[in-house]
């Protein structure tokens, strides 16, 4: 196999401005980020090649128009035989792409760089003249709502804020908005995680960072706890201002203590207890800081009440915990905290996520769709009680057993989703025999929910919540999450009719990566 020749010294390329032309660059896969990529390459002059097994319609249509080449489909040798006859001095890998990829172990073997659009986007940022702050979040669960909570409290202040990354928008777009922004809150997967590096001219330095939470996930992809957790802990590298943990998750103070952050960077707590000086948490029943101000050692500044963030909906323990780190991230940005309860109090949760469908006979309705692993899951259930709930999907190697032993007081019954139907039922006969557990059988998907809705319905009593918290990814049965959340709420509204409390319906929410 030949050995590609670099044309160009990789560590030079720090701006807009450096010299990308005539750089040969492989960008695998075609989908929102393959292609943000693409287009910013080509912009920048660089020979790009596409490389991708599958690819919507109008991303190839568009990947012609700006004048990349592609090889779509294919052979793992054939498309091994593509990326060899470009000679890249650089690939772009879009995440989720399995570690042991044959295309990646060509990179590996040949001694080829490969970046993240994370790195290319950090490297990049410089196009409108001053870059943007970033504000780094991962975690398990929450991330998605604490980005958009984050960015709309910047906004609320009156900065220009957005939130990009795996939360469905490429942070590529992002830094050529002609505009520019103030700060960027970056959402970061697992995947994007693992393949950025912690140091050198390609390592991003936050402002803020946080990993709000660590539970199984994707154990299958990254091949152990420790992998997926080491992923989770590159969220802190480099941070400037403030490295924000859970008090409630061991594991992501250790990735803070351990990580090498810039000097001067303060570690600051969130959790759902008393908070401590450089915390955030609850007194009583107000969310209060004793972090940010002169007198933190002595006192606390109060956030907002309970009774507030209940009556929008807001007061869930998980949610709670989402409103305190987004509260630590802007804190540390500067905002004030007449900015900060101005932008909690005009948030709006988005779709599918710990969203009322309706209440009708005294049955509360939620879709959770969003939960697509068993933190999140488990998350839902601690805020219901009793609970109907709907269960099932894409595991994604995680064991649902100890979720089942936790929760298995608050349910009423239970009802199954899925084509990994075998693991949960097996759980629940060995650790809760006593719950009623029904099996939807059904490979068509338009039949699930009404199925899933007509056997909820004949369960539920007056007081229960009817929850849709699957615990697992919906691409086994659904095209997303978003999808499956859609087609439960649809089915609710079908069979339970108009609703004889408050009904909410909101719009439907563009997927991030489950």
């Amino acid at each position: 196999m030949d050995q590609p020749i670099a044309v160009s010294n990789l560590d030079d390329l720090t701006s807009w401005n450096s010299e990308w032309s005539d750089l040969a660059v492989v960008v695998l896969g075609l989908g929102a980020t393959g292609f943000s990529a693409a287009d910013t390459l080509v912009e920048l002059r660089s020979n790009v090649l596409v490389i991708a097994d599958t690819a919507a319609d109008n991303r190839v249509q568009m990947t012609q128009v700006i004048g990349a080449a592609l090889t779509l489909g294919g052979s793992a040798d054939e498309q091994c035989a593509a990326l060899a006859a470009h000679s890249p001095d650089v690939v772009i890998v879009s995440p989720g792409y399995p570690l042991n990829h044959p295309l990646l172990e060509w990179c590996r073997n040949a001694g080829v760089a490969m970046w993240t659009e994370i790195e290319l986007a950090w490297r990049l940022r410089d196009k409108t003249g001053k870059p943007a702050e970033w504000i780094a979040i991962t975690g398990t669960n929450g991330k998605t709502t604490t980005a958009q909570l984050t960015a709309h409290i910047l906004t609320t202040a009156g900065f220009r804020a957005g939130a990009v990354g795996n939360i469905g928008i490429p942070v590529l777009d992002a830094i050529r908005y002609p505009d520019g922004f103030d700060f960027l809150v970056v959402e970061l997967s697992s995947f994007q995680l693992h393949g950025m590096p912690r140091t050198g001219v390609g390592a991003i330095s936050p402002l803020a960072s946080v990993c709000l939470n660590l539970a199984d996930d994707h154990l299958d992809w990254h091949g152990s706890r420790e992998a997926y957790a080491n992923a989770k802990a590159t969220v802190y590298a480099n941070t400037k201002v403030a490295a924000v943990y859970n008090r409630a998750v061991l594991a992501t103070q250790l990735m803070v203590e351990e990580a090498d952050v810039t000097e001067g960077c303060r570690a600051i707590g969130f959790g759902l207890d008393t908070p401590g000086p450089s915390d955030f948490g609850i007194v009583s029943d107000l969310l209060a800081e004793r972090a940010f101000h002169d007198d933190r050692h002595n006192e606390a500044i109060e956030l907002f009440t309970l009774d507030e963030l209940r009556h929008r909906n807001l007061a869930a323990p998980h949610m709670l915990a989402n409103i305190l780190a987004a509260s630590a991230l802007t804190r540390a940005a500067g905002i004030s905290v007449e900015a900060l309860r101005a932008g909690v109090a005009s948030f709006e949760v988005d779709a599918h996520r710990n969203q009322q469908v309706l209440v009708s006979g005294g049955v509360t309705w939620i879709d959770d769709s969003k939960a697509t692993n068993t933190h999140a899951a488990s998350a839902a259930l601690s805020a219901v009680d009793p609970v109907v709930w709907i269960v099932g999907g894409l595991l994604k190697g995680a064991d649902i057993a100890p979720l089942i032993q936790q929760h298995a007081t608050r349910l009423r019954a239970a009802i199954v989703i899925g084509t990994e139907k075998l693991a949960i039922l097996t759980a629940f006969e060995r650790h809760a025999p006593q719950i009623p557990v029904f099996e939807v059988e059904s490979a068509d998907t338009e039949h699930v929910m009404p199925r899933v809705v007509e056997i909820a319905h004949g369960i539920a009593r007056e007081g229960d919540t009817v929850l849709l918290a699957p615990a697992a990814a919906s691409m086994d049965q659904f095209t997303s999450y978003a999808d499956r959340g859609e087609r439960f709420a649809a089915a609710v509204r079908e069979r339970v009719g108009g609703s004889d409390d408050d009904t909410t319906d909101a719009p439907a929410a563009t997927p991030a990566s489950e």
